[in-house]
């Protein structure tokens, strides 16, 4: 694909954004905002999950907070990642450089979408009747997403697909046990000062 020249205008201003064409080009343009989504959503939803076990609460308790968590949590990401193009746009219109970015929110959607797909399967063996209050197959569910989004980046990027994909399962189980620990040295704490 060629670069465009700055001279194409969006809204009388000049553009070097092109529109992508077919998946291929659309998931190259969103990969970003898909890592980006996914990787919170899954991340952010499983240290619920384990910081709610660690502090040994109820299945409901983990399906309330996770499932709240991922309607604001994914809003508040879309919404940020919406305002953070619009932001940078307007900077560079103030500078008199070219937009880069016509659709600021289809990256708010992307991230949006990607983080309440991605960030729901922590929660899946809570929602089946009789596995809600096993925290172990959350677990395996959560650190195979993780691994498989970490390597379905390979399929746009340069990376290889086992060093993504181990990179993000990595930082996700550093994430999950800081979550299940301190979620137990808090329900530690509280049941200390309340004997």
């Amino acid at each position: 694909m060629t670069e465009p020249a700055p001279s194409m205008r969006s809204h009388g201003r000049p553009s070097t954004h092109v529109p992508p064409d077919g998946l291929y080009e659309t998931t190259q343009h969103y990969v970003g905002d898909l890592v980006y989504g996914a990787n919170d959503g899954i991340l952010t939803t499983f240290a619920v999950v384990a910081g709610v076990t660690g502090g040994a609460l109820s299945a409901a308790t983990v399906i309330v907070v996770g499932m709240a968590n991922l309607v604001a949590d994914g809003l508040s990401m879309g919404v940020g990642n919406y305002l953070g193009i619009r932001t940078r746009e307007s900077a560079l219109e103030r500078q008199g450089q070219p937009q880069e970015e016509a659709q600021p929110a289809r990256h708010g959607l992307a991230t949006f979408l990607a983080f309440v797909v991605a960030g729901s399967v922590p929660l899946v063996p809570y929602l089946i009747p009789g596995a809600g209050d096993d925290f172990t197959p959350a677990a395996c569910l959560t650190f195979g997403a993780l691994f498989g989004v970490g390597a379905a980046r390979s399929l746009v990027t340069a990376s290889r697909w086992w060093v993504s994909g181990l990179e993000m399962l990595g930082l996700g189980v550093l994430v999950a046990v800081v979550a299940y620990a301190t979620g137990a040295v808090i329900a530690l704490f509280i049941q200390n000062g309340a004997g």
